[in-house]
């Protein structure tokens, strides 16, 4: 997994709540359990139209949202079905970082374990960040999970946000739940040899 320190890049608004897994990712696109090729699959319902072009009204088809790595959106983002595809699908897109007011539980778990760093900040800074990308298309936020702290280049959005330590630990470190546990080898291979394992 890679390890993420600090992020610079455009924010993408969708001002809409209960996004849930099915609508980043639908069911169809469940096929595979790879963890990778599924950028063409996020929010394929609304990115497409029925003939397969592209929708230009939806936020990522729009020019200066199209690079965009990092996601504001309303409460309650990745509710719905518990699929580890819908941090796949974001993290394959580019989509780094998401901030919202709350985040699904299980989905939530799963960023972390993926490499997505799921940022839950106070309703006003979420509407701060949120109206900030839809006057100024193509504004870029600063999310440094080491300092922890949210800002854009002119500093009129500067955000502190506080975050679990372990989480930021193995993010930081680029450890999913196998790293993690390899972490303590030795230990583990001195309790082995202790009890004869």
């Amino acid at each position: 997994m890679d390890a993420f320190t600090k992020l610079t890049g455009v924010v993408a608004p969708i001002d809409r709540i209960n996004i849930d897994t099915d609508q980043i990712i639908p069911a169809v696109y469940l096929k595979s359990i790879e963890r990778k090729g599924f950028e063409d699959a996020l929010f394929s319902s609304w990115r497409y139209n029925a003939d397969g072009s592209d929708n230009p009204e939806f936020i990522l088809n729009k020019p200066l949202y199209r690079n965009a790595n990092v996601l504001v959106a309303g409460p309650n983002f990745g509710c719905g079905s518990s699929r580890e595809h819908a941090p796949w699908a974001l993290r394959d897109y580019g989509i780094k970082c998401i901030i919202s007011t709350s985040f699904a539980d299980i989905f939530y778990n799963n960023c972390f374990k993926n490499g997505v760093l799921p940022l839950v900040l106070p309703a006003e800074q979420v509407r701060e960040i949120m109206d900030k990308a839809e006057s100024d298309p193509g504004i870029e936020l600063n999310v440094d999970l080491v300092s922890q702290r949210v800002w854009d280049e002119s500093e009129e959005i500067s955000i502190s946000f506080q975050i679990d330590a372990a989480r930021k630990d193995a993010l930081v470190n680029g450890l999913d739940d196998i790293g993690l546990t390899l972490r303590m080898e030795t230990d583990i291979g001195d309790y082995e040899r202790k009890h004869g394992l």
